[in-house]
């Protein structure tokens, strides 16, 4: 896109690299605003080729490839971090225009760059130390106690790549296991009084909105359950929107970022960061004024910014995880859409146990209810009862 506003074609358009569920769910909010919407998939089953039609299958890290998926784009975005930053320089230095960019994508691939930046612009984060050897983790252990929180630097998501040990003893097969180079970032175990996350969404020149904090449920690593407000203390809240607010700046985020934090010890800490659409914000496809997905579209390509307010007194989000067996669909449809109020959003994805597979969301008037509501309706689309 030029600087003056202007798109390369009749109307703007948009590159998707990733075609997961995020990019998926970005197709509504483009089609609503008539923007081009394309994917650049890893395969052709990826999920959201089956709601785009405009999409390219091949290797990012192929020239001739990205071409083809940007020719005529305004701009090219992301549904996940694991295109290499250093790639990502390579189509910037060829024209492209990249939001977020890769300055922004090297440090949210990487744990020990996140810490980084964030010490360097006093924000605060919890204790931590990088290691490389079993001496390096144990001299940590001394130094904080056991059992201490250990995570490869780069390549973990939802649970990967994040473990738990109890003594020294236990680091060696953790970083024989590293890919080489990767080292780990080392934390003490927290007793959390709780977790929440904050989107942003920001712009090219710095406009941003502020999406409510959330309070988030993890289990084994993963979000189980978002609900909106948080119910926390306000002075809770409006640390983690500042302080969200605060990363966007620090490393210069377009588009949605997604900041999650740790409550602990009367300190709002941060704890990772997403520059992307996050699960944490799908709750505001039905319960905010503009979802996280539409103002990802309007922010990367500087369009003026959709208010993030709640429009409802409380919402939860519960994600859909694969069972140890798959349902039948049709009986597992049948089973969740017998909720009513339950909002349903299914990924397409084959079943995996463990594995994200939708999402559902309800609205109302009590947090406590409608988690509970919607933890029904997930579990019917579980066990298809």
């Amino acid at each position: 896109m030029s600087t003056s506003g202007a798109y390369r074609g009749d109307r703007p358009s948009v590159v998707v690299v990733g075609a997961g569920q995020l990019a998926r769910m970005t197709a509504a909010p483009a089609a609503a605003l008539d923007i081009e919407l394309r994917v650049l998939a890893a395969t052709p089953s990826d999920c959201a080729t089956a709601v785009i039609p405009r999409s390219v299958v091949g290797d990012w890290d192929d020239d001739a490839v990205v071409a083809a998926a940007a020719d005529g784009a305004d701009v090219i975005t992301f549904d996940h971090e694991l295109v290499d930053s250093a790639i990502v320089a390579r189509w910037e230095a060829a024209g492209h225009t990249v939001h977020p960019g890769s300055a922004t994508l090297a440090i949210a691939a990487d744990k020990a760059a996140q810490r980084a930046a964030m010490v360097a612009a006093a924000i605060p984060v919890p204790d931590h130390g990088l290691a490389r050897t079993v001496e390096e983790v144990a001299g940590f252990g001394e130094r904080f106690g056991w059992p201490l929180v250990v995570k490869a630097a780069r390549g973990g998501y939802d649970g990967r790549g994040v473990w738990w040990l109890a003594g020294a003893e236990e680091a060696a097969p953790v970083l024989a296991g590293l890919p080489d180079g990767v080292p780990l970032v080392v934390e003490p175990v927290l007793d959390l009084a709780a977790e929440l996350a904050v989107q942003v969404a920001r712009t090219p020149d710095g406009r941003t909105v502020t999406y409510p904090a959330v309070r988030t449920y993890q289990r084994d690593g993963i979000c189980h359950a978002v609900v909106a407000p948080s119910g926390l203390p306000d002075e809770v809240e409006q640390r983690a929107r500042q302080l969200a607010e605060q990363v966007a700046e620090a490393v210069d985020a377009v588009g949605m970022l997604a900041v999650e934090f740790f409550w602990v010890g009367g300190e709002v800490l941060v704890n990772e960061l997403a520059p992307r659409a996050h699960n944490s914000g799908h709750y505001s496809i039905e319960a905010c004024d503009t979802s996280q997905f539409e103002n990802h579209l309007r922010s990367v390509l500087g369009l003026p910014l959709g208010s993030p307010a709640l429009r409802v007194p409380a919402a939860a989000m519960v994600n859909v995880l694969g069972g140890p067996e798959a349902p039948d669909p049709a009986q597992a449809l049948r089973a969740a859409l017998a909720h009513p109020e339950a909002k349903i959003h299914l990924y397409g994805k084959d079943h995996r146990p463990g594995r994200k597979l939708g999402h559902v969301t309800v609205c109302g008037d009590d947090p406590e209810t409608v988690l509970a509501r919607a933890r029904a309706a997930a579990a019917a689309l579980v066990d298809g009862a």
